[in-house]
């Protein structure tokens, strides 16, 4: 009813402040879908104001996310998602969110390139290609991998490629789609992965971060450590 009242009015600008926060699941969709329409069909600028992350990433153009009263990023929807400018929006945009995993970079004797060595020595891996070149001067610095869950690939326990061999604590079908939790050191890890032929939980696996999707972030700073795939 308020936005029929306010659309007879042609406004140049509409405000929506957490319109949906009082819906049922279903009729939110239903909802958002329309408000969707709304604004291809009226053509006019909407400012929108939620905490709900799905709602700015299904109808924004540019989306501001804010955190304590500061924009942390400003960006489209999935610059967001692949490229977060710091670990708050990692961590905020994304359902199940970014793995976070602090740890420090290596490099020096003993050591293969430039390597990612998880704080608590539970994992580390070779870092390849342009980020061995980004990071090859970052010995000794402490900084956080991010790894989306489904970044993460699962492989049988004991095959060579993983980058850390776990025990599933809980395995999540969905339907569609399935979702894997393991502990890695102190770390709960999710991986996002097709739903046929799960593993059972419990069951010991490997799990597998696919290089050229790892985001590296300052530990002192939580400021993303841009790669060329983040340009």
């Amino acid at each position: 009813m308020a936005v029929g009242r306010a659309i007879v009015r042609h406004p140049r600008v509409f405000l929506f402040d957490e319109p949906l926060s009082n819906l049922d699941a279903k009729l939110r969709v239903q909802t958002r879908r329309e408000i969707a329409r709304l604004h291809q069909q009226l053509g006019t600028t909407m400012l929108y104001v939620t905490h709900d992350q799905v709602e700015p990433m299904t109808l924004g153009d540019r989306i501001v996310v804010l955190e304590g009263g500061h924009v942390m990023q400003i960006d489209t929807p999935m610059n967001l998602y692949e490229r977060p400018k710091n670990t708050f929006v990692a961590g905020f945009i994304g359902s199940p969110a970014m793995n976070l995993i602090a740890g420090a970079i290596v490099v020096g004797p003993g050591v293969t390139g430039v390597e990612f060595r998880a704080e608590d020595d539970s994992f580390s891996m070779v870092l390849s290609g342009e980020w061995a070149e980004r990071l090859a001067s970052y010995g000794g610095r402490a900084v956080i991998l991010g790894i989306r869950p489904e970044d993460i690939e699962i492989l049988p326990a004991g095959e060579r490629g993983a980058t850390v061999q776990v025990r599933l604590d809980v395995v999540e079908p969905l339907g569609s789609e399935a979702f894997l939790s393991a502990r890695v050191g102190a770390k709960e890890i999710t991986a996002r992965v097709p739903p046929r032929g799960l593993p059972a939980a419990g069951s010991e696996v490997g799990l597998r971060f696919r290089g050229e999707r790892l985001h590296l972030f300052g530990a002192e700073t939580n400021e993303s450590l841009k790669s060329s795939h983040d340009q």
